[in-house]
């Protein structure tokens, strides 16, 4: 997560200011730097890519946060007194270690053999993290669409931990993600997106932002899986980054609440219902697509700056589909995710540069690297192509 590293004597007015703007991560310790005269404040992921004043005179840098310890973090303990010590052991490695947050809910995964726990694994979770409204038991994703199915598990009502019939007052999933100064709304339950990836989207920033200085003019961006938009919420941002957009996915709901985000980043009067992809405004293509079928209009062939390429299990597959989307008369971006096992990656790397045109000599070649385990075998990589005019 990010830091600010502040010098000593200037903690306690930083601590101030940033939790009355609501940028100081909750739960999380204000840090030691190695050299002695600095801490580092740990910053919420909702604070902006760029620290306005007076913050700006401070270096913001990333590593590894690390929990209050006023709040016993350790689930486990909170677990071992719900259901015993010898039977936490019994399970070992079975028990749901992993999560995800999203605002303030909390996406966990429990396997078969733990079902009857169920209520207990939630309490411990609740417990663990205060901060947290609702903890939500992930059933894996269904259909086309690859939605996730979520069942509340635990939820706290009126500052007490209820496990069963959670009303539906505190059992809503639609929620604010605050994310690098933007607040993007979500339900995880019709159109998902990945809270841990923040990192990835900052890092598409920078890339966007070094494509913008080649070309010396504002960028066109094509996100055709977007989602609720998460990738864009970054890079609308970055004021002078974006000339126009276009943004589709194929999940009506995800465009519902896409647009109800652009609503509130570009300040215009988008619609509220969802519709087929359609120029929304001069500069703006916005919509229900199926990305594989968008070099069908002659209108979006050869336009697009920067493709961002999000679904991570087609990426390899899709690519030359995706291609044609590409402005080839000049430099041009290709920003991918791909989820493929750690002894395959060489030949995935083979497999991309195959499906892509001619590359700008002297930048680096596209080679996945790995930023996450998707699961115990697979990997959940990102790369970049710098593509070549014709």
């Amino acid at each position: 997560m990010r830091h600010l590293r502040v010098p000593n004597r200037a903690v306690e007015e930083n601590l101030t200011l940033l939790r009355d703007r609501g940028w100081l991560a909750p739960g999380m310790r204000v840090l030691s730097h190695e050299d002695g005269e600095h801490r580092l404040v740990p910053l919420d992921p909702g604070a902006p890519i760029e620290m306005p004043a007076p913050f700006d005179i401070h270096e913001t840098v990333l590593l590894e946060g690390s929990l209050d310890s006023r709040v016993d973090p350790n689930w486990r303990n909170h677990l071992a007194l719900l259901v015993g010590e010898e039977e936490v052991a019994a399970f070992g490695e079975d028990w749901p270690s992993s999560h995800e947050f999203i605002s303030d809910m909390m996406i966990v995964r429990i396997e078969n053999n733990l079902e009857k726990y169920t209520p207990q694994i939630a309490e411990a979770k609740l417990l663990a993290h205060p901060h947290i409204r609702l903890v939500l038991n992930d059933e894996g994703v269904q259909g086309e669409l690859r939605i996730r199915e979520l069942t509340p598990i635990g939820a706290r009502v009126g500052g007490e931990i209820v496990t069963d019939n959670i009303p539906d007052s505190v059992g809503s999933t639609r929620v604010l993600v605050r994310e690098s100064g933007r607040a993007i709304a979500c339900d995880p339950n019709k159109a998902y997106f990945s809270t841990k990836l923040q990192s990835e989207r900052l890092e598409t920033l920078s890339l966007a932002k070094e494509l913008r200085q080649l070309l010396d003019r504002p960028i066109s961006v094509c996100d055709p899986f977007c989602g609720v938009g998460p990738a864009l919420a970054t890079l609308l941002a970055e004021p002078d980054l974006i000339g126009h957009a276009l943004a589709s996915d194929l999940n009506p709901e995800a465009v519902r609440l896409l647009l109800d985000n652009l609503r509130r980043w570009d300040r215009r009067n988008y619609p509220s219902e969802p519709f087929p992809i359609s120029r929304v405004f001069e500069d703006r293509v916005i919509g229900i697509a199926d990305a594989t079928q968008l070099c069908e209009d002659h209108s979006l062939v050869g336009y697009w700056d920067l493709v961002i390429v999000n679904l991570p299990h087609r990426t390899i597959e899709l690519l030359p589909s995706l291609v044609p989307l590409l402005n080839r008369s000049n430099p041009s971006m290709i920003r991918g995710r791909v989820i493929v096992s750690e002894s395959e990656i060489g030949d995935a790397n083979e497999e991309i540069k195959r499906a892509l045109p001619n590359l700008i000599q002297g930048l680096p070649e596209p080679s996945l690297r790995i930023k996450r385990d998707y699961s115990s075998t697979l990997r959940l990589c990102s790369f970049e192509a710098w593509i070549s005019p014709e």
